[in-house]
């Protein structure tokens, strides 16, 4: 996609964060964008920052868990926009516990909101592209995405899930001009540690050090337009972190080792 003016470009979890971002920088580049969340109030404000006309950006509310419901919206993004271009799987929650401290029904909400939400939204979306010949569908991964930790077993597996799901896809839609790429960023300052879940699946409510310290979600916005630009399969946002992807692949073992000190005593 070498240009975004006038393209219809889809995304989820928009209210705040690196979705948020995505959004400022898409209106910057006339994109024509609907903004989705389950925080009506939060995209409307995202909504009025953006100072986009009423013709070029749609308030889409969404819980990425309703996946039945989807369909729905699909049609209204239709009606208003005629075709989609992109779509941004942005949308996503983490999680902060132990696999003995973790209830089924946590793992499963991960799942639902982080992979099943992200399959549903592309599933309703895919026929449009195939149909147009053209389009481009982002997958919001995440180093975990690449490699488990301590304490993020539920988030690392909804997020290795999408690598299947999206790489499949990719080869299947080559033909129909459709591009994929994944993002897998390390550490972002966003609240993402704030919403994560706990085992019992309340909120964990803290800022993770390592977070506080991370990437801003602009650079990172910055960073994904342009490998939407030049069609990536696939890239690696972060710091020194991002070097875990490279150890595992040629030393797995001593990345191991590296990956147990992290167990707190």
């Amino acid at each position: 996609m070498k240009s975004f003016k006038d393209k219809v470009v889809w995304i989820t979890g928009a209210s705040s964060g690196i979705g948020e971002r995505l959004v400022y920088e898409l209106a910057k580049r006339k994109a024509k964008i609907i903004i989705s969340s389950n925080q009506e109030e939060e995209l409307e404000r995202v909504k009025k920052n953006c100072k986009l006309s009423e013709q070029d950006i749609l308030v889409l509310p969404w819980d990425l868990t309703a996946h039945d419901s989807i369909d729905e919206k699909t049609k209204i993004v239709l009606n208003k926009f005629n075709t989609i271009d992109l779509l941004m799987n942005n949308g996503g929650i983490s999680s902060r516990a132990f696999v003995k401290d973790t209830s089924f029904s946590t793992y499963k909400k991960l799942m639902d909101i982080n992979f099943f939400g992200a399959v549903a939204i592309t599933k309703s979306v895919l026929p449009v592209m195939i149909k147009n010949k053209s389009g481009h569908i982002v997958a919001m991964s995440s180093a975990a995405g690449k490699i488990g930790t301590p304490k993020r077993s539920s988030y690392a597996a909804s997020k290795h899930a999408l690598h299947g799901f999206f790489d499949s896809l990719r080869a299947e839609v080559y033909n129909d001009n459709i591009n994929i790429t994944l993002i897998c960023p390390g550490y972002i300052k966003t609240n993402i540690s704030f919403n994560a879940l706990t085992g019992d699946g309340n909120l964990y409510n803290k800022m993770d050090k390592n977070q506080e310290k991370g990437m801003l979600p602009e650079v990172l916005a910055k960073k994904i337009l342009k490998a939407v630009e030049k069609e990536k399969e696939e890239i690696w946002v972060g710091g020194k972190e991002i070097l875990g992807v490279y150890i595992k692949r040629i030393f797995p073992r001593l990345l191991s080792k590296i990956i147990r000190k992290q167990i707190p005593k």
